[in-house]
């Protein structure tokens, strides 16, 4: 038999930015206390980048975080659309021949 002792298998430690460190830090808060100082948490989170949860009677209700880097500029509504349609064959032209119509007879 062997009597030595294998060493302790290291660890794998995944690197992590500190972004999403600090992202992932959260809060609760009653709604009644998040109703008087909205404003100011609606700050704290921008800056701290940290998560609230709203509760109502202990129940959590809602969640407020912050806007990541891509989602800070919403889309706008004109051109949201734009490359993903595709127009297939005329779209001018009637689908049914003039003689089809009963308006024409």
């Amino acid at each position: 038999m062997n009597t030595k002792a294998r060493p302790p298998a290291k660890k794998r430690v995944k690197a992590v930015s500190a972004e999403k460190v600090k992202a992932t830090r959260t809060r609760t808060i009653p709604a009644g206390e998040f109703k008087a100082k909205c404003l100011a948490i609606i700050d704290e989170v921008h800056d701290r980048h940290e998560q609230v949860i709203i509760t109502k009677y202990g129940k959590p209700m809602a969640r407020l975080g912050p806007m990541d880097k891509a989602e800070d500029k919403p889309e706008s509504l004109f051109g949201f659309m734009r490359g993903k349609l595709h127009i297939l064959g005329d779209i001018v032209e009637p689908i049914d021949p003039a003689e089809a119509w009963e308006s024409e007879k």
